[in-house]
C-alpha cells in the first residue's frame, strides 16, 4: 500500500465469503467477547485496513484507541524486529534489562508532577488499574475507593468493581471487590440534575462536588477510610464524555483536605489522543497515580502504573507479574514516544482534532438524530438520540449507522448508550477526515435520518 491518499473501496459486500468463514469458525471456537463488526483484517498500513476479501477501509477506531500511529508504522515495526533479534523475554520481576529501565525513565519524564516517581509494568490497562488499587491500599492503609458512574477501568475483578458503564460487565460476576462507592460524573450533556453543563459548567461542577462532600463523605463514607478516587479525565467507554474544565481542580481541593489520593486513568485518553500527551493536562491537575496502556505499546500488550515514589511497596514480592515490561513491548513504546515527538503529532492531533470537531458539528446540523458532538483533540464522538429535546438515547439507530458506515468502508466503534466514537490515528490527514465524514454522512442518508 502506498503513502498516497487511498480511498476506501468495497469490492464485496462485507462480510465477504472469506470473512464469513472465519467469523463462523471463530464463534464456534473462541470465547464470546464483543466482536462488534464482522471484519476480518488481512493487513493494515496507517489509516488503511484491507480485509481478507480485498475490501479497503478507513480505520477510525484504531484498535480501540491502541494504534495511535496507525497500522504498522515503520519505526515501530523496526523497533520490534531489532529487539526480537536480541531477546524477547527475560522476566523483569526477577532480572534486569535496559529497555524496561529506559521506558520507565521516559514515563517519569513525560508524566505530570515534578516529584520522585516509580513505575510498575504489567500487560494491560486492567492490570495497571489492579496495581494502582494495591499501591493505594498498601501506602495509605485505607480500604475504600470512589469511582464514577459511567467509568470503565477494566474487567478483572478489582478493576471491574470500579467500572460502571454497562450492566453486562457485571451481570453474574458479583460479588466484586468490596469497598467502592460510585458517584455521578460531571457529564455536561446528561446528568442527574438536568444541568446544561456546556452553558453552566461551574453549576455542574458544584453539583457533583457538593454531592460527594455533603451526601457521601459526610453521611456514610468516612473520609479517613478512603484511599483514593479513580477517574478518567474524559470518560471513554461511558460515552466519550468531556467534563467541565474546572472539575478536577475542585475535586483535588476536596480530596486534599482529607488525604485522599487521585488516580488518573489515561488508558484511553493518553499518548496524544487529546492533542496533549495526557488528557489530564487539559485540566491543570497533577494526579498521585496514573495508569497507561492501549496506545503505549502500539499493539504490543503493555500497561504501566506511574505513582509517587513515596507510595512504593518497598517490599520485594508484594506485587509482580511474569510478563510485565516485556522488552519487545518496551522497545515499541520507546519508538512511539520518539515518533510522537519527532513528527510533532501532538500538534497534528490538536489541529486535526479541531478540524474533525468542525466536520462533526456540520454533520450534526444536517441530521436531527445527532444530539451532541463532543470531544477534545482526536478524542471525539457523536451522540444519537430519538429527540434532541429529551436527549433519549437511540441505541438501535446508533448501531445501524455504524454498520452502514462499515458497509461503505469506514470502521467506527460505539461507546456509552448511544454514542459513536470517531478516533483516527494522530497522524491523520485533512483529506482522510473529509473522506470519512462523507462516508458517515452517506450512512445517515441511507437510513433516511
Amino acid at each position: 500500500m502506498s503513502s498516497e491518499i487511498v480511498k476506501p473501496e468495497i469490492k464485496v459486500t462485507p462480510p465477504g465469503p472469506k470473512a464469513r468463514e472465519i467469523v463462523e469458525k471463530s464463534h464456534s471456537t473462541l470465547a464470546t467477547t464483543t466482536q462488534w463488526l464482522p471484519l476480518v483484517i488481512k493487513r493494515g498500513k496507517g489509516v488503511i485496513v484491507e480485509d481478507v476479501d480485498g475490501n479497503i477501509y478507513y480505520d477510525f477506531a484504531v484498535g480501540v484507541s491502541v494504534l495511535n500511529l496507525g497500522h504498522s508504522h515503520p519505526a515501530i515495526v523496526e523497533a520490534i524486529k531489532r529487539q526480537a533479534e536480541l531477546y524477547t523475554h527475560f522476566a523483569g520481576t526477577d532480572f534486569y534489562y535496559e529497555p524496561m529501565l529506559k521506558l520507565g525513565e521516559k514515563l517519569r519524564e513525560v508524566t505530570p508532577g515534578n516529584w520522585g516517581k516509580k513505575v510498575y509494568f504489567g500487560n494491560s490497562g486492567a492490570e495497571a488499574i489492579e496495581a494502582a488499587i494495591k499501591v493505594l491500599r498498601w501506602s495509605t492503609k485505607r480500604r475504600m475507593f470512589i469511582s464514577f458512574i459511567g467509568a470503565f477501568h477494566g474487567r478483572t475483578m478489582g478493576a471491574l468493581s470500579l467500572t460502571a458503564s454497562k450492566i453486562v460487565h457485571k451481570d453474574r460476576f458479583f460479588p466484586t471487590m468490596p469497598g467502592v462507592v460510585h458517584i455521578p460524573y460531571p457529564d455536561p450533556y446528561r446528568n442527574p440534575w438536568n444541568i446544561d453543563g456546556y452553558e453552566e459548567p461551574e453549576e455542574l461542577t458544584n453539583a457533583v462536588i457538593n454531592y460527594l462532600e455533603h451526601y457521601v463523605l459526610e453521611r456514610f463514607l468516612p473520609p479517613s477510610e478512603v484511599a483514593g478516587v479513580f477517574f478518567e479525565p474524559m470518560q471513554g467507554e461511558g460515552g466519550y464524555v468531556v467534563p467541565p474544565r474546572n472539575f478536577f481542580k475542585e475535586l483535588k481541593k476536596l480530596c486534599d483536605e482529607h488525604g485522599i489520593l487521585l488516580v488518573d486513568d489515561e488508558i484511553q485518553t493518553g499518548m496524544g489522543r487529546t492533542g496533549r500527551m495526557w488528557g489530564i493536562e487539559h485540566f491543570g491537575v497533577e494526579p498521585d497515580v496514573m495508569t497507561v496502556a492501549k496506545a503505549l505499546g502500539g499493539g504490543i500488550p503493555i500497561g504501566a502504573t506511574v505513582f509517587r515514589a513515596d507510595l512504593d511497596f518497598g517490599v520485594e514480592g508484594a506485587h509482580a507479574t511474569t510478563f510485565g515490561g516485556n522488552p519487545v513491548a518496551c522497545a515499541a513504546a520507546l519508538a512511539i514516544f520518539d515518533v510522537i515527538e519527532r513528527e510533532k503529532l501532538l500538534d497534528n492531533a490538536a489541529r486535526m482534532g479541531e478540524y474533525l470537531g468542525k466536520r462533526l458539528e456540520e454533520l450534526k446540523e444536517g441530521h436531527e438524530v445527532i444530539g451532541d458532538a463532543r470531544g477534545i483533540g482526536l478524542f471525539r464522538a457523536i451522540d444519537i438520540v430519538k429527540d434532541r429535546g429529551t436527549k433519549e438515547p437511540h441505541t438501535e439507530l446508533r448501531n445501524e449507522i455504524a454498520m452502514e458506515a462499515f458497509k461503505r468502508g469506514l470502521i467506527l466503534l460505539p461507546c456509552g448508550k448511544s454514542a459513536i466514537r470517531v478516533i483516527p490515528p494522530l497522524n491523520v490527514k485533512t483529506e482522510e477526515i473529509d473522506i470519512a465524514m462523507e462516508i458517515l454522512d452517506e450512512a445517515f442518508k441511507a437510513l433516511s435520518v
